[in-house]
């Protein structure tokens, strides 16, 4: 081999190793994209899920509030009824 073949032999290595550092690289970077958009998908669930969560937990406490009311005035009523009736007897 003469020094113009091992010039070329060296320059197809050269572009073999450039072609295949940067097909590695756009592999990389794809995946790293598409990991990044689960995480984002996922992180965006999570948030729905807390929401969801915490509107259920505040429609529980409004209901809570209307039985602790409703159980007020049925004491209330109660304790009028009592006192009729012993004022009765």
């Amino acid at each position: 081999m003469d020094g113009h073949e091992l010039a070329e032999v060296a320059g197809a290595i050269g572009i073999f190793a450039f072609i295949t550092t940067v097909i590695t690289v756009i592999i990389v970077q794809v995946g790293a994209t598409v990991r990044a958009r689960a995480a984002l998908a996922r992180e965006g669930e999570y948030r729905r899920l807390a929401e969801s969560g915490v509107e259920a937990q505040q429609n529980i406490e409004r209901q809570l509030t209307e039985a602790g009311r409703r159980l007020a005035a049925m004491e209330e009523r109660m304790n009028a009824l009592e006192k009729i009736l012993q004022t009765v007897e």
